[in-house]
């Protein structure tokens, strides 16, 4: 198995565990199976944990959003190479954060 074919099946294991992820978020908040409480201190928990859930749910879609990103240059050919600088973005960073568009000198 090539490097490349091997980079899109880990991204897209990541992806479809992020879209789940995300579809389990949105039932959560949105409490299609449970009633909003009726008690106020219980309203205020539930809207904190809400805001909780909102956050992971936008960094769970941005991370998506990248992946998308990724296979999309690993179709073009143009993947781990940085976007700033255009050197080879080293393997053990790609390996890490398979999504990432910059070396590690350009990304501090």
């Amino acid at each position: 198995m090539s490097s490349s074919q091997s980079t899109l099946e880990k991204l897209l294991t990541l992806r479809k565990e992020l879209t789940e992820r995300i579809d389990a978020i949105d039932k959560d908040i949105h409490h299609k199976k449970e009633p909003v409480e009726k008690d106020f201190a219980e309203q205020v928990t539930q809207r904190e944990n809400d805001e909780v859930l909102i956050a992971i749910d936008d960094e769970s879609r941005l991370t998506v959003q990248h992946i998308n990103e990724a296979i999309s240059r690993i179709k073009s050919g143009s993947y781990g190479i940085c976007a700033n600088c255009g050197v080879t973005i080293p393997n053990e960073r790609l390996s890490a954060l398979p999504y990432v568009t910059t070396c590690r000198s350009c990304a501090e």
